[in-house]
C-alpha cells in the first residue's frame, strides 16, 4: 500500500510519490457523487504530486470543487495542495485538461509551457498538446524536475508518443533542467501500438529514455482487459538514477476499497500509476 506522505530521511533528502490517473470524463458529474469524489480524493491524498488526465468540464467549476474537498480533509495547514490547470486543449469541440495537483510544502512550480504544436511540416500533431510543469523540490537530491503529460488520441497513440521526443527537445533547449519525467494514458496497448511500430517511435528507439513501465502492467480497471495504457518514461542521469524501478505501483482502488467493477467503473477505467523518486545513489 502506498503511503499517504512518503517521507523518507536518506541522506537528508527527501522521497516523492509521483502519480497520474485518467479520471475518465471528470466533470460535474463525478464531484455530484460523494462516493466517487472520495475514492478519487483518497486516490490523490496517497501523492505528493498527481497528474490529472482527461478533466472534461466546460463549466471549470468541477477542479475547484475536488481541490476544495481534497485540502478539507488534510489535517494540517502544511498537509494541503496546491494546482496548477491547463486551458481547455482538443480539436473542434471536444475538449480537456490537463492538472498537476501537488503538496506545496514539498514543491513549488518554476514556470510552466504549453506546447505550441506548430512544428514546420508537422503542425497540430497532438490532440491535446502537452501543457509541461518544471518543479521545484529543494529537499530532493534531484533538487527540480520537467513533468512532460500526455492523452493521446488511441488511433494516433503512435504517431503521438513519437512526437513526444520533438516536445522534449523543445523543452531541453528552453529550461535549463536535465531532468524529465514523460508521463500520462500513452494508449500504448491493446492493439493502439503493435509491436512492429515500437522501433518507429523516438522515445523507445534512443536509450537515453528509461521507461520505467514495461508492456505487461495493467492500469486498466476492467478484468476483461489487461493493457498498458498508463506509462512513465525518465530522462536524465539524476533522474534515473533517484527513481528505483520496484517503487512503480498501480493503486487499485477497487480493491482497497472493496468495489465491484461497476463501483469502480463509475470512478474510472483506469487506476492510478505511481512510483517513487528517492535519493539517487552516490558514485564513489
Amino acid at each position: 500500500m502506498l503511503s499517504a506522505l512518503i517521507l523518507l530521511n536518506l541522506g537528508g533528502a527527501v522521497s516523492l510519490n509521483i502519480c497520474s490517473f485518467n479520471i475518465q470524463s471528470f466533470g460535474e458529474s463525478k464531484v455530484s457523487k460523494p462516493h466517487v469524489l472520495d475514492i478519487i480524493v483518497e486516490s490523490i491524498s496517497r501523492c505528493d504530486l498527481m497528474l490529472i488526465l482527461e478533466i472534461k468540464d466546460a463549466k471549470g467549476k468541477a477542479f475547484d470543487q475536488l481541490m476544495t474537498l481534497l485540502n478539507s480533509r488534510s489535517r494540517t495547514r502544511a498537509e494541503t495542495f496546491s494546482s496548477v490547470i491547463s486551458e481547455r486543449l482538443g480539436r473542434k469541440t471536444y475538449k480537456e485538461q490537463y492538472a498537476f495537483i501537488y503538496r506545496h510544502k514539498t514543491l513549488t512550480v518554476k514556470a510552466v509551457y504549453q506546447y505550441p504544436d506548430t512544428q514546420s511540416g508537422d503542425e497540430d500533431a497532438f490532440a491535446r498538446e502537452p501543457f509541461v510543469v518544471w518543479f521545484s523540490a529543494p529537499n530532493t537530491e534531484i533538487k527540480d524536475f520537467v513533468i512532460i503529460p500526455i492523452h493521446t488520441v488511441p488511433e494516433a497513440a503512435v504517431k503521438e508518443i513519437d512526437e513526444l521526443y520533438d516536445v522534449y527537445q523543445n523543452i531541453s533547449q528552453m529550461w535549463q533542467s536535465d531532468n524529465f519525467i514523460i508521463m500520462g494514458d500513452f494508449n500504448a496497448a491493446c492493439g493502439y501500438v503493435p509491436k512492429k511500430q515500437w522501433m518507429n517511435i523516438r522515445l523507445r528507439s534512443e536509450s537515453e529514455f528509461v521507461w520505467l513501465t514495461d508492456d505487461s502492467l495493467d492500469t486498466s480497471v476492467k478484468t476483461s482487459t489487461k493493457c498498458a495504457y498508463d506509462r512513465v518514461v525518465l530522462h536524465g542521469e539524476k533522474m534515473i538514477a533517484a527513481v528505483n524501478p520496484e517503487s512503480v505501483e498501480v493503486f487499485n482502488f477497487k480493491d482497497e476499497f472493496g468495489l465491484t467493477e461497476q463501483e469502480a467503473l463509475a470512478v474510472s477505467d483506469h487506476f492510478p500509476l505511481c512510483f517513487t523518486v528517492t535519493q539517487a545513489q552516490r558514485r564513489g
